[in-house]
């Protein structure tokens, strides 16, 4: 089990008070906010699940809220590590990725409990419906897709647990790559580009194709899963620590009253999750050390 578990309690998150929010207005040198997102799905439809959230930040907070989605999870975490974005929503691996580059200027504040109350997902490897393959065993020789080099379903931990069954996957099957996000990765199944593929997976009410199929973009059991991951802990949102302090304050308020606030922007935005639980950073160091494993063989390879 990947998951280290945190308790579900919400710290005391009281707005600030006016007077001290007078006394340490950050809105003076921060005159927008910046919410980036790693490229899950597609633009249109993840910008479209945001615009309640970008409504409720920007009344919440008091001055304009701007979600943008990167062309790739890297660009997101640039966008963080450069200046040019206060807050995103990215993978666990991600993270790892932005925690390396950044060190303690970015931290984890809040992770979804999901529809089913769990505060985990999973990654899945998946086949068309009518592929005569089964199980792991039955890909040896044939095509598998991932979506992003640092996704943590769709690259890092399928591509780990695959090593310690002794199916590398640089060797196990005849051609991998890489489709930019997992719904893409789908779609490849669908098309015929890759035999299988691993994408992120909640329950069977949460995951990558039934949200595909409720938006019209797939038929409805087009795909099957034929492995899963042990659980994983669901994806942060973080914050920028070298901003001021009260900024980080307001913002860990706003989100923590969303949920009862604003219901309807929260489940859109979060995919009909139940809340937030706290994040902190020790909840991702058993991701962070599978990165460092996986960046430790590509080097030997390199050498």
């Amino acid at each position: 089990m990947i998951l280290r578990r945190t308790a579900l309690a919400l710290p005391a998150l009281g707005l600030l008070p006016r007077a001290a929010a007078a006394q340490a207005d950050w809105r003076a040198s921060l005159r927008e906010v910046r919410y980036g997102m790693i490229s899950v799905e597609n633009e249109r439809d993840a910008i479209a699940r945001l615009q309640g959230l970008s409504g409720y930040m920007a009344q919440s907070l008091g001055v304009p809220f701007r979600v943008f989605r990167g062309s790739d999870y890297a660009a997101v975490v640039e966008a963080m590590r450069s200046g040019h974005a206060e807050l995103a929503y990215l993978g666990p691996a991600s993270y790892g990725l932005a925690r390396r580059v950044m060190g303690e200027r970015v931290a984890p504040i809040f992770r979804y409990i999901d529809n089913a109350g769990l505060d985990g997902y999973h990654s899945v490897m998946i086949v068309k419906a009518d592929s005569p393959v089964q199980r792991l065993e039955d890909l040896r020789g044939k095509t598998l897709g991932f979506s992003d080099p640092n996704s943590t379903s769709g690259f890092q931990v399928p591509g780990w647990f695959l090593r310690r069954q002794g199916m590398d996957p640089a060797t196990y099957f005849s051609r991998t790559g890489f489709a930019g996000s997992h719904e893409q990765n789908v779609i490849a199944v669908i098309n015929g580009t890759y035999d299988a593929a691993v994408v992120a997976y909640s329950n069977e009410d949460r995951n990558t194709f039934q949200r595909m199929v409720e938006k019209g973009m797939i038929p409805a059991n087009a795909v099957r899963v034929i492995w899963r991951s042990p659980l994983i802990p669901n994806s942060p949102i973080v914050v920028r620590m070298d901003l001021p302090e009260a900024f980080r304050r307001d913002v860990t308020a706003a989100f923590a009253a969303m949920p009862e606030r604003e219901p309807q922007a929260f489940r859109e935005m979060s995919s009909n999750a139940r809340g937030l639980a706290p994040a902190k950073h020790e909840d991702y160091l058993d991701i962070m050390a599978i990165l460092e494993e996986n960046a430790q063989r590509r080097r030997e390879r390199r050498s």
